[in-house]
Parts: C-alpha cells; structure tokens; sequence
C-alpha cells in the first residue's frame, strides 16, 4: 500500500535498514506488481524525458498566447557572463527553470513533477547537477524515487492540484520533492530529506494559483524558478543539521488546511491575485 506519511517511509528504512529512495522502490514494486528492474527502467525513461526536453528547449519559440517565450535563453546568456548575484550553479538552475516551463506553455513534450505547471523544478536542478557533478544515471534514479515518495505523501494527505489547494500544492510540492532529491544527491539521511522536503512546503505556504487569461504562464513559468532555488536553499539547511520545528507531516497537513481555507477565486480560476488586476485583466481580454 502506498506511504499515508513521510514518518511512515522512515519508520520503513529504519525497520528494514534501507535508504529512503530504496523504500519508495519497493511500493512501487508491490503497487504495480512489477520486478526491480521494470520499475527502475520506467523511471530512467522518465529521467532520459527530462534531459531531451531540457536539451530541446527553443529560445525562439512563443506561446501561443505571445504571454510567454524567451526568458530562459536571456537568462543562459545573462549566466554566461559570469557576473550572477546567485553564482554560476544557481543561475543554470533558474535558466533551467524558465526554461521548461516555457516550453510546456509552448506545449512541447515535458515530464509532469509532479504537474505541468510545476514541471521546471525538478528537472532545473537535477539537469545541471548530474552535468557538473558528474553523479552517475543510478544516483539520479535513487533521486527521483526520493522525490516520488515526497509527491505521493503530499498528494495524499494535502493535494497537488492548483485547482484544489493553490500554487503551494503544485510548486510547492514540486520544491519539496526537489529537496528532498538534492539531499540525498548529496549524501544526506533520511531524516535529514524529510524535513528539507518540510522546509520548502513552509516557505511557499499561501501561494495562491492565479493564472493569468487562465493560462499555464503568467505567472507560473516564474514560479517555478522560485520552486527550484528554494528547493536548494532548504535541501542546504537540512544538509547542515537544521529542522522544521513543526514535523514534516504537520506541514504538509498544514498545506491542506491552507488550501481548504484559499478562497475559489486564488485557485486557478483565473480570477484573483495577477489575474484579477488590470493589466491581468486587459491581456485576458486581448485573447478573446
């Protein structure tokens, strides 16, 4: 049966002396009946997905809308010039992060983590790690099982759906999950992946889901930058010893509280925040 918890993927590793992505594996095993080596092949696929659609982005392309297009080729530039406030590695991560997003506004293929709309964070920091880092394929795999676990915990006890529990259940998790994967890239434990997954819920806590025109683009391609370096900053914490002082669980239960209590018209209607103001407005009109 699927994880209802991430204490419950813990109390797993501890039972059975294994590591967290390990844990994740063996659910994935028993809920699709399948052998080590099918489940570990379809997530290497999902991984090879990721690394074409990140080489295949297109500077030159537009969204249909005109909205979005363009932004993850001026920051790859602007990178190139060596002079970033966030460094080198940073400032590949949100070019990354721009990067897939708008190509999902321009509807090429990408791989949901864990929905389009949230589908630059993960691959914005796996990409350029496994590049630079020279980690093998293996230690990306054990990753990305790490960030399914983080997922599947939230889209059970919360959601990941803007349209049910604002941007926080999509970019949200997708920065959790992030986290959670950077940390064990870097050699943390269990725990330690637990609460970085628990420090990047509680610092998008709120975030509404206000899409311009309705569209997945403003201001979504952009949020997913913020996903990805607050993935980093929260997988760093963790790695140096810092907790959430509220447990992971709670967060995430406190992340469906949140979005139960969001009112209608911050939930992807295409109503409130950006899309409610006047400039929001008036582009929405342009497309009728």
């Amino acid at each position: 049966m699927a994880f209802e918890s991430l204490m419950m993927i813990l109390e797993t590793c501890r039972e059975k002396e294994i590591p967290f992505w390990e844990a994740i594996l063996l659910d994935d095993m028993n809920e699709r009946n399948a052998d080590r080596q099918e489940s570990m092949e379809q997530m290497r696929t999902l991984w090879h997905a990721m690394q074409e659609a990140a080489d295949r982005y297109d500077g030159n392309l537009r969204s249909n809308s005109g909205f979005v297009g363009g932004a993850g080729r001026q920051m790859e530039e602007y990178v190139k010039k060596g002079d970033t406030l966030c460094g080198s590695f940073v400032g590949t991560v949100i070019a990354g992060a721009l990067q897939m997003g708008e190509s999902n506004a321009c509807m090429k293929r990408i791989v949901a983590a864990p929905t389009a709309g949230a589908c630059g964070v993960l691959p914005a920091v796996l990409v350029p790690y496994y590049k630079e880092r020279k980690v093998s394929e293996q230690k990306i795999l054990e990753a990305l099982y790490t960030a399914a676990g983080i997922g599947q915990v939230i889209a059970l006890r919360a959601s990941i759906a803007g349209a049910s529990g604002g941007c926080q259940a999509e970019i949200g998790t997708a920065s959790a999950m992030a986290a959670g994967a950077m940390v064990h890239l870097q050699g943390g434990n269990e725990e330690q992946i637990a609460h970085g997954a628990a420090m990047a819920v509680k610092n998008l806590l709120g975030l509404v889901c206000d899409p311009v025109a309705g569209l997945v683009e403003v201001p979504c391609v952009k949020r997913n930058v913020a996903g990805a370096v607050i993935a980093l900053s929260s997988a760093d914490m963790a790695l140096a010893g810092i907790k959430s002082r509220i447990s992971p669980d709670q967060v995430i239960d406190a992340m469906k509280e949140v979005g139960d209590l969001m009112d209608v018209s911050l939930k992807e209607t295409g109503r409130g925040g950006l899309a409610g103001t006047k400039e929001g407005q008036e582009m929405a009109e342009a497309l009728e």
